[in-house]
């Protein structure tokens, strides 16, 4: 053991050497020519081994969920491989990373006592690891070279990542562009190199994946070298168009048939395998669905079988979902569609569900939906704000307790929330400020199906599970505040409600608020100029602060408006809707009301109030509609009209 510590201190100072060499200007000593030319890259860049931390880019909160939202596909497509990677190598000391094509990373999954130690170095979602920000690094150096990269201690660029070992591969889309890379980091001294293997497996799932998704229309020709290959993850995969034309294909079947990036959208299945598509497809056909046997003009021998597109295929059945207490939650935004679908396929199924999103997307509503549109609707729904329960009460309130079980317990116990929750929905709101030691109890519960209250004895207990968070749970995993098996237990289903910024359907979201308020009366609108703020404003409070904002206004209306204006509501809301800045006028012109006299400076405050008595006289004392002739909002009229009063004017 010494010797090989010693072996590797040696190598250590040869690289150290080599790249302070490199950095003066003389020629360096590195151990391959990848990383010689990546070194050289890192000088060019400026950088040097002894670069301080802190320098490289690191994206904000929107600025990470704009990037992920870009490759959204790639990140759906790619998190259970992930997860499924993540399963081989748990308790290693080892961390998962997804970078987008630039660098960045998008998600992060690991073991929490490395994780801690990683994101010290940026090792997580946000940090920007490209070669000329981190230096020579598995991620960065991977896109540059568009191959996997392995990167072990001393061979990173700076030192402060000489503790890090890290595989990489990049992943590339069917028609050549790089999409991204998949990266395994570890401590270098727990560095094993089956490591490699695992993570260009992965990016070849992940590849496949996306390659599937991106020809679902096409046809896909499957090959490989050997009869029992084909199917396997090793196949080669070409898609043609339906005029014959080469559209996409993997990395393997770009090396076993030696095309080219340039060859997609050129050359034809004719040119390809000598044959069109239609003329392989009949062979399949009349060998039985047997893998045809070819020898393409490049030369060799390959298997092959024709995968023809869904779309010709028998069509199957859409599906007609019912119109439930989900179908209600629809109002056109396609985000919201699609999270409802997903939901839908999980009803009746022993499925935990996790909601995410901002405070106030309506992550409650949805929870309630899915009760009431599920098969345990007729059972009870139990929801549980883990936030707001103090945490000296909170495993009393969940798990219940014996009677006499301590001092100031009912003397006939209670049975818990959880217990409540029987044959029911258990809702769990803000699963990520439940304390540790819950999360332990809790994990035991959803295990084992069974409840033991304080001072009691196990019960069984049968319900559904749905969670919901504002926060980044997987940031949390990472840095040790919640619990990574809680988390996957949880996590079977996650639902993400966007906020409502993001959404397209704010003016059918305003009416079905107004509408459902409305109790039975005439459903009143919105006047089109505060209509138009409402489109503009980022709404922070999303739902529930645009529902709170109408419900005011129509507190603020009289029986016979039908439209929300701006003198309806508040000063303070109206600043916040109109950006800090009052429009230059109202929705209502004011030209109807009475100049006002002309008066001393001495009696400005007279003029004002002769003003506020004509525009309510003009307005035949309807205070609405002299508030919007004179520009302000009610409730201050009424505060100016209760001033002029206490001075003795009455109104006209």
């Amino acid at each position: 053991m010494d010797h090989l510590s010693t072996h590797h201190d040696d190598r250590s100072a040869r690289l150290r050497a080599g790249k302070e060499r490199l950095s003066a200007g003389l020629p360096g000593a590195a151990p391959s020519p990848l990383l010689a030319r990546s070194w050289q890259r890192c000088v060019s860049a400026g950088l040097a081994p002894d670069r301080a931390a802190g320098e490289a880019p690191h994206l904000c909160g929107a600025e990470l969920r704009a990037a992920q939202e870009r490759v959204s596909d790639l990140a759906l497509r790619a998190r259970p491989i992930i997860e499924y990677l993540y399963g081989q190598i748990r308790d290693s000391g080892c961390i998962v990373l997804l970078s987008d094509c630039n660098g960045f990373l998008l998600d992060a999954v690991g073991d929490p006592g490395f994780s801690g130690r990683a994101a010290r170095v940026a090792l997580q979602p946000g940090a920007s690891w490209a070669e000329t920000d981190r230096g020579t690094n598995a991620v960065g150096t991977a896109l540059i070279e568009a191959a996997p990269v392995v990167v072990h201690g001393a061979e990173h660029f700076l030192e402060r990542n000489n503790f890090l070992a890290c595989a990489a591969a990049p992943l590339t889309a069917s028609t050549g562009e790089l999409l991204g890379v998949i990266d395994i980091s570890c401590d270098q001294r727990v560095y094993h190199p089956h490591t490699f293997g695992l993570v260009r497996a992965a990016a070849q799932m992940i590849e496949n994946r996306m390659f599937e998704m991106s020809h679902l229309r096409d046809v896909k020709l499957r090959f490989h070298a050997s009869r029992q290959g084909v199917g396997t993850l090793a196949e080669g995969v070409v898609a043609f168009g339906a005029d014959g034309t080469l559209r996409g294909a993997n990395g393997a079947a770009m090396q076993m048939l030696g095309l080219r990036r340039e060859d997609l959208g050129q050359v034809s299945a004719v040119e390809v395998f000598e044959e069109t598509v239609e003329a392989l497809l009949a062979r399949e056909r009349r060998g039985g669905g047997e893998p045809l046997e070819l020898r393409p003009p490049g030369g060799g021998r390959v298997f092959l079988r024709v995968d023809m597109p869904r779309a010709a295929r028998p069509a199957r059945p859409r599906t007609i979902w019912p119109t439930d207490a989900l179908a209600a939650l629809e109002t056109g935004d396609p985000l919201v569609a699609r999270a409802i679908g997903q939901v839908r396929r999980a009803l009746g199924r022993a499925i935990p569900i996790l909601i995410h999103g901002e405070t106030g997307v309506g992550k409650d509503v949805m929870a309630r939906a899915i009760h009431a549109a599920g098969p345990r609707r007729g059972g009870p729904f139990v929801a549980v704000n883990c936030a707001a329960l103090p945490e000296t009460m909170i495993e009393a309130e969940l798990f219940g307790y014996a009677p006499g079980a301590f001092t100031g317990a009912r003397r006939e116990g209670a049975p818990g929330r959880i217990r409540e929750a029987a044959d029911g929905v258990l809702f769990l709101d803000e699963i990520g400020d439940m304390p540790l030691a819950m999360q332990t109890r809790l994990l035991r519960v959803l295990e084992e199906r069974v409840v033991t209250p304080l001072g009691g004895r196990p019960a069984p207990v049968d319900f559904a599970l749905i969670c919901a968070t504002n926060c980044d749970l997987r940031r949390a995993v990472a840095e040790g505040r919640f619990r990574a098996d809680l988390f996957y237990r949880i996590n079977g289903l996650g639902v993400a409600l966007p906020p409502l910024r993001r959404r397209t359907d704010l003016d059918a979201l305003v009416e079905r608020i107004l509408r459902l308020d409305a109790a039975g009366e005439t459903v009143r609108g919105v006047a089109p100029g505060l209509m138009a703020a409402f489109r503009a404003h980022d709404w922070p409070g999303n739902i529930r602060q645009l529902a709170n904002v109408l419900r005011i206004g129509l507190s603020m209306c009289e029986a016979d408006e039908t439209e929300i204006g701006w003198e309806h509501l508040p000063d303070d809301i109206a600043e916040e809707l109109r950006g800090g800045a009052r429009p230059a006028k109202a929705d209502a012109p004011v030209a109807a009301v009475a100049p006002a006299p002309a008066v001393p400076a001495a009696s400005l405050r007279e003029g004002a109030d002769q003003l506020i008595l004509q525009a309510i006289e003009a307005a035949g004392g309807n205070m609405s509609r002299a508030a919007r002739r004179l520009g302000i909002s009610r409730n201050t009229l009424y505060r100016r009209l209760a001033l002029i009063r206490e001075d003795g004017g009455q109104p006209g």
